[in-house]
Parts: structure tokens; C-alpha cells; sequence
């Protein structure tokens, strides 16, 4: 399952996505991983759930971001949540792409993800509510 925070810049989707984060880290029987653009959230989020930094893995791109999520749920299958903040700076801001990505996404089994995207939900494409619940 997909889940989407969204929203205008300093609309409170971060704020929104640490709750989320934590409420799951205390909650959940398996492991909960939260992707951060630099190192922002280390003190906000619970030490009970993984905090990767992506710019350490100097993703570029969705195909990019897609593998490195995927290998997280193969190199642990005990990932229950997964959550990734700054989702168009991290992929680019291509919203076509963004659905493709998520689309993509939705293939990988028994994790619910999270993202949080800066933009006004009037213009993310139609397909992108296919496979994507709003928050």
C-alpha cells in the first residue's frame, strides 16, 4: 500500500510523516525505515526506527530511488513501513515519473509506504491516485 502526503512547502507534510514514523516505530511487530534528504529528522524521529540518509547513497533519479527501497525489503524482510521524506528532490520532480514510480513501488510486497511531495494535489497526475491513498 501506498500512502501520500502532500502538500505545499511548509504545510507540516514532515511533521506529519515524524508522527507517522514514530506512532508505526511503536507500533509495529517488524522494523520501520524512514529515508530523509540529509540529516534533518535525527533528532525527530524515534531511535526505534532506521533513518537512512539518501544523499549518502547519492541516489539521482526514481530508478535509482527504486532499487535502493527494494534492497532495503530483500536485505531485511522484517520491513513493515517504510517512509521517505523530500520525495521530488530525491527522484526529480517529473510528476509522470513520480507515477511510474510509484507504480513501481506497488509491486513490492507486505510494506506500507509513505512518501511526502511537495506539490498542490490539483496537479499530480490522475494515475497517480491508481495506486495511492491521500493523508
Amino acid at each position: 500500500m501506498i500512502k501520500l502526503i502532500v502538500g505545499k512547502k511548509g504545510s507540516g507534510k514532515t511533521k506529519k510523516l515524524v508522527d507517522m514514523v514514530n506512532e508505526a516505530a511503536n507500533t509495529s511487530l517488524g522494523n520501520v525505515v524512514c529515508i530523509e534528504r540529509g540529516d534533518t529528522l535525527t533528532y525527530s524521529v524515534t531511535h526505534k526506527a532506521r533513518l537512512i540518509d539518501i544523499q549518502e547513497l547519492a541516489i539521482a533519479n526514481y530508478g535509482e530511488y527504486y532499487g535502493m527501497l527494494s534492497g532495503v525489503k530483500a536485505g531485511n524482510h522484517d520491513v513493515t513501513h517504510i517512509f521517505g521524506d523530500a520525495t521530488l528532490k530525491i527522484g526529480g520532480a517529473d510528476l509522470d515519473e513520480l507515477a511510474a514510480f510509484l507504480a513501481r513501488v506497488s509491486t513490492i510486497p507486505d510494506v506500507e509506504f509513505v512518501f511526502a511531495i511537495s506539490a498542490d494535489r490539483a496537479d499530480l497526475p490522475a494515475k497517480i491516485a491508481d495506486f495511492a491513498e491521500f493523508c
